[in-house]
């Protein structure tokens, strides 16, 4: 089986991606892959990691911007749409795939579009509770949408085509059992993990947040913090708290610049700190994870705070609202969860409701009914 993955942009885009092509190899050894992504994008770094091969073409996003600014944008990103389509129809016709894969971003569209004017079958999966521009407008052209949440269903007109399926996780997320991963971290297993974490660069009003909440959580916080800063937003965290809460290491909170073994540390975690991509959700539900979630008020559409009220709806997670809440505030419902094991276990077990364990598994599944229907 040749397979082509269209994605791009977010991790949250990529590793649903990486998940799937990993569990098809399992699957059928002898089946290759291409990836397409934008140039200059996440994907050009992560794809290879992973160890798939790469192409790249160059897409703008559309700007809702009415201006005469917007205006000339929107021309360039349509003469870029024109341009990326015509080589990602060559890059096709010369993989000769057997069927074509759009995990989200704007990539997407030129691909699946090219491939379903060669007569390809062509799936998209939407990992958000409210689909973005680009599935929508893929909406008419694909053979099959697969859905990350079944709430989704409502926001298409052609529901014969759609299909839950979840969001897919990595399998390295089931390799650790809490006790494992605390006792790998050398944190007790009695002694409560926070894990905070926001997004792969960080996000700076969430770095000061938790410099303050830091602070305030002082030598008798009565838990562990591991935070990850980002990359743009690690130096300036570190020369803040040496200034502030000097002793913040002593006190076991744990900074980093990016957290490299997610998977063990998620694992250990009792409660989670963080933005509500999809992708992340998908990962918190397998998990099991009570969470906080802040979703970015930066995103289109506002979809991460729409993907936060699924879980919060369930019971398995709360949200704060990003400029609208103190460190304090957020410190005293970390503490108060943490101290509550009968709200920490309802919450885990509205967690585990949300989760689709299969959905790596379903998602293959859809693409070989695909193939089979060449």
């Amino acid at each position: 089986m040749r397979i082509i993955f269209a994605c791009g942009g977010t991790a949250g885009h990529i590793n649903p991606a990486i998940a799937v092509a990993g569990r098809i190899k399992e699957l059928m050894p002898d089946s290759e892959f291409l990836f397409i992504g934008a140039k200059g994008q996440m994907e050009t770094d992560l794809v290879p990691r992973a160890g798939y091969k790469i192409e790249t073409v160059r897409v703008r996003a559309l700007s809702r911007d009415k201006t005469l600014g917007g205006l000339f944008h929107n021309i360039s990103a349509a003469w870029h749409l024109i341009r990326s389509t015509i080589i990602v129809k060559k890059i096709i016709k010369r993989f000769k795939p057997d069927v074509v894969v759009g995990t989200g971003g704007y990539v997407c569209y030129p691909v699946l579009k090219a491939a379903s004017m060669l007569g390809i079958p062509t799936a998209v999966h939407e990992s958000n509770a409210v689909p973005g521009l680009t599935t929508r407008m893929l909406s008419k052209i694909v053979d099959m949408i697969m859905l990350g949440f079944e709430e989704s269903r409502k926001y298409y007109k052609n529901p014969e085509k759609t299909v839950v399926t979840g969001t897919p996780v990595r399998g390295e997320f089931s390799k650790y059992s809490k006790k494992t991963a605390k006792a790998e971290l050398g944190i007790p297993i009695d002694k409560p993990l926070v894990v905070s974490v926001w997004g792969s660069l960080g996000a700076a009003n969430m770095n000061a947040a938790m410099c303050q909440f830091i602070k305030l959580a002082g030598s008798n916080a009565g838990f562990t913090l591991i935070h990850s800063a980002g990359s743009e937003g690690y130096a300036e965290m570190v020369t803040t708290l040496q200034e502030i809460a000097p002793d913040y290491e002593k006190n076991g909170m744990d900074v980093r610049e990016y957290i490299y073994d997610m998977p063990r540390v998620m694992a250990a975690a009792d409660i989670v700190l963080c933005r509500a991509g999809a992708s992340t959700i998908s990962e918190l539900t397998y998990m099991h994870k009570p969470t906080i979630f802040v979703p970015s008020p930066f995103v289109t559409n506002n979809h991460q705070f729409k993907n936060a009220k699924v879980v919060e709806d369930a019971g398995g997670a709360l949200i704060f609202e990003e400029g609208w809440f103190e460190p304090k505030e957020l410190l005293n419902a970390v503490k108060r969860i943490l101290s509550s094991p009968d709200e920490l276990n309802k919450m885990s077990a509205a967690m585990e409701k949300l989760a689709m364990p299969e959905a790596t598994n379903m998602i293959c599944d859809r693409i070989f009914s695909l193939c089979e229907s060449k």
